[in-house]
């Protein structure tokens, strides 16, 4: 496996920027994960290290070597893309078989079955295996193109929201299988998704876009501890950061415009009134929706509260963040 490294790569499609000077290391055995709405510039990103798009200007290395000049083969790299991509007239077995069987491989026909019959238990596709891929559900199908990255072991693997597709508890038990292969193979991966949980659970590595730029990089933990602005923070969280005036509360420096609050940075029982408008009971925690000076709120309390809809709680803010009137943080 190899560290990637983008340098200054900026990338237009007619008026609109897709990438903007877009510098970053993905390192050698991290899982990095890509993190924006649609339009961010996550998937022009992978297709910039994929070959699949040549950027405008800058430089990409895979493994301490450019790769501008090479094609997708040349550059040893395994995509997934958001719609599965498989051959419908093949059976599961096929396809799964398809990419080790070029002829740049050469792989044994004992290793080709054991890579298929492994990475198809991992799947849970071991009794499809001899169905036509036109027989399987959609799930079934992006799993399938899943496995066909896997079965490689290619330089980086590249990933376009994979799990999108797929119901939540398979979403949730593959989030946890994808993470446990890189980690035992040591394998770099380039992942994209709008999905935050995703990059709070299987990331080593966020990097945050908005509008082709690239505003933060850094751990999951330290984008949520230590955000660089309101839209990073706004990425990672849930419920949502809370954003308000920063004149809400006293003890404001001068310079700030407003106040960021995470559920856990407001302290109940003390401080000012604020009205409970709904309780949200989720078993392992609960919700409460205030409103707080024409302002609503969400933080969380207690499983076991006693507080119900129309009740008042005092609320102050414990180590909040506080931001200037362009959205930057003020440290």
């Amino acid at each position: 496996m190899a560290e990637v490294s983008l340098r200054g790569v900026s990338k237009s499609f007619g008026a609109d920027n897709a990438l903007d000077d877009v510098s970053m290391t993905i390192p050698h055995g991290s899982f990095v994960v890509l993190l924006g709405p649609t339009g961010a510039g996550k998937t022009t990103t992978l297709r910039m290290v994929s070959g699949l798009d040549r950027p405008d200007s800058g430089d990409i290395s895979i493994g301490g070597r450019s790769v501008i000049a090479l094609t997708p083969a040349q550059r040893n790299v395994a995509m997934v893309f958001q719609q599965y991509s498989l051959y419908p007239h093949l059976s599961v077995r096929e396809n799964l078989e398809f990419p080790l069987k070029s002829p740049i491989l050469k792989t044994p026909r004992a290793e080709i079955d054991r890579k298929v019959g492994e990475v198809a238990e991992i799947l849970q596709i071991s009794h499809k295996l001899d169905n036509k891929a036109t027989e399987l559900s959609g799930g079934e199908m992006q799993r399938v193109s899943i496995g066909r990255a896997l079965v490689r072991n290619p330089a980086v693997y590249l990933m376009d929201e994979p799990l999108s597709s797929l119901d939540a508890k398979l979403r949730a038990d593959l989030r946890i299988e994808l993470k446990n292969i890189q980690a035992n193979s040591g394998a770099t991966l380039l992942y994209v998704t709008h999905d935050q949980i995703e990059a709070m659970t299987m990331a080593t590595h966020v990097g945050v876009l908005d509008h082709g730029r690239l505003v933060q990089f850094g751990s999951p933990r330290e984008i949520y501890e230590d955000p660089v602005s309101i839209y990073a923070a706004s990425r990672l969280g849930q419920p949502r950061i809370n954003i308000l005036p920063a004149d809400c509360f006293g003890g404001a420096p001068k310079a700030a415009a407003f106040i960021g609050l995470r559920p856990e940075q407001i302290q109940q029982g003390e401080g000012e009134e604020s009205f409970v408008k709904r309780v949200e009971h989720l078993g392992d925690q609960t919700r409460l929706h205030l409103s707080f000076k024409t302002h609503d709120l969400i933080t969380v309390t207690d499983p076991h509260t006693q507080l119900d809809s129309g009740d008042i709680v005092r609320i102050t803010p414990r180590n909040p963040f506080y931001f200037d009137d362009s959205g930057a943080r003020l440290v």
